[in-house]
């Protein structure tokens, strides 16, 4: 039972970065997913791939894995690389086309 803590970036369905600012703390699965012979559904055995815990730094989600004893992975975020532009650059005269 492994886990991985990482910060959520946003949704694509999200114009803004609400909710991206903690660290979450998932559990992987350990079982393998079967596909439910009556709804078709997927489904696994255990029920820890339900559990996400929010934290508010990585470090108090590092130190609540090891004082659990569950063997973590840690994904740090990417930089968000922002391209700073006016409006006004659009109508540039040594705008490469």
């Amino acid at each position: 039972m492994k886990a991985r803590i990482y910060q959520p970036p946003k949704t694509a369905m999200q114009s803004g970065r609400a909710q991206t600012h903690g660290w979450r703390l998932d559990y992987d699965t350990a079982d393998a997913r079967f596909v439910e012979p009556l709804m078709g559904w997927s489904g696994s055995e255990g029920t820890l791939s339900q559990v996400t815990l929010k934290f508010d730094t990585k470090e108090a989600a590092i130190s609540y894995a090891e004082r659990k004893g569950i063997p973590y992975d840690v994904e740090e975020p990417h930089e968000r690389k922002l391209a700073r532009r006016a409006y006004a650059d659009n109508y540039a005269f040594n705008r490469v086309r």
